[in-house]
């Protein structure tokens, strides 16, 4: 066993998103590998195993904790211009070649990935450090956070008690036992749609109808939804596959926001370019013209036009205004809608709009211990 595997099974506590089979093996259902394991293995994530018939799941630490705002992560409609505390752990049930926090993710799985901070932690002291930095939201990202629901909840629970929302950036692979188990807790759910095909997926350790399952499922459990597509050249980004995501999201509501993203090479995929602005203004085409109601270009700050702002659906006014990580104007009211025609915005909106920030934000600020 590594140094760093070592640590890591010191900080654990017993799964509670688990079921108990014979012989000491159990199943674990935090994701949807549904990985069964007997005593002595790991799960395909390497951070969840079996210790003598009890499946241990990471706790007690973060590998990551800084304040950023909610924009970056990307949320547009939960919240504009709030910070969020932003909290992951180590590991990954998916192994994509494109990660861009592969450090992270593939820690026990690459032998090139790892960390040497880990910093040990109570939930008490997330959520406090939460309310002393000014933050109004808990995220669990960085890393894969199904996997380390139990720490997730733990967390969220007392960030809830204390009036904060809390939300998951993820790559969607979950169970159902999963989301109900988290639902009483988060307000959103942000998920990566990787690709539309099914041989892609599998490449990156998954399969889409799990994934095309979760955000179903999290937008009918009332969570509020937003999905992810990194637009790849020669990947993902034929109009065929990228009017198939525009529909099937569609097809669950039109008003959850989809962010076509710019790729850089990163890890593993240097083979190829980066996504250019003409790349990503043609995906983002292909969304509206889908019937989907937000759509946003994101990863080229001021080079895709309007494609970083909010419009009302109905009568097209302009109600937020970014560039980057930075709002710059906001008109949506306390209730929610359009200050013009008064139509509904789908969204988690500030229920006081005159103190959303506006204005530049300064670089993530890391916790200092």
């Amino acid at each position: 066993m590594s140094k760093l595997a070592d640590i890591l099974d010191k900080h654990t506590a017993p799964a509670e998103l688990v079921q108990q089979l014979e012989d000491g093996a159990v199943r674990c259902i935090a994701c949807a590998h549904r990985c069964l394991i007997k005593p002595g293995r790991r799960g395909i994530c390497q951070v969840r195993f079996n210790q003598n018939g009890q499946l241990r799941v990471p706790w007690g630490y973060v590998a990551g904790l800084q304040v950023d705002p909610i924009e970056k992560k990307p949320f547009a409609h939960l919240l504009p211009g709030s910070d969020a505390l932003t909290f992951g752990m180590l590991g990954c049930d998916f192994h994509c070649s494109f990660c861009q926090n592969w450090l992270s993710s593939q820690t026990l799985r690459d032998p090139h990935a790892g960390t040497d901070y880990i910093q040990t932690v109570s939930p008490d002291q997330l959520v406090k450090i939460a309310i002393q930095s000014g933050a109004e939201l808990i995220v669990s990202s960085y890393n894969e956070p199904l996997i380390t629901s139990e720490w997730a909840v733990a967390i969220f629970k007392l960030a809830k008690q204390a009036g904060l929302h809390c939300a998951f950036v993820s790559n969607g692979n979950a169970t159902p036992e999963a989301l109900e188990y988290l639902r009483p807790y988060l307000t959103a759910y942000k998920i990566d749609l990787k690709c539309m095909n099914d041989k892609h997926y599998r490449e990156l350790g998954g399969v889409l109808q799990n994934v095309l399952d979760t955000i179903r499922l999290a937008y009918e459990l009332g969570l509020w939804v937003e999905v992810v597509t990194l637009v790849i050249p020669d990947f993902n980004d034929s109009p065929e596959e990228l009017w198939e995501a525009a529909r099937f999201l569609a097809s669950i509501s039109p008003d959850i926001p989809w962010h076509v993203t710019a790729f850089h090479p990163d890890y593993k995929m240097t083979d190829r370019p980066s996504t250019s602005a003409r790349m990503l203004q043609q995906a983002a085409d292909i969304g509206q013209e889908a019937g989907l109601h937000y759509v946003y270009a994101g990863n080229l700050p001021g080079r895709v036009g309007s494609l970083e702002d909010t419009f009302c659906p109905h009568c097209q006014t302009r109600l937020i205004q970014r560039r980057g990580y930075s709002i710059l104007d906001y008109r949506i009211t306390s209730q929610g809608t359009c200050p013009k025609c008064g139509a509904h915005i789908a969204g988690v909106w500030s229920d006081r709009p005159e103190t959303v920030r506006l204005g530049g934000w300064g670089m993530p600020r890391r916790i200092d211990w």
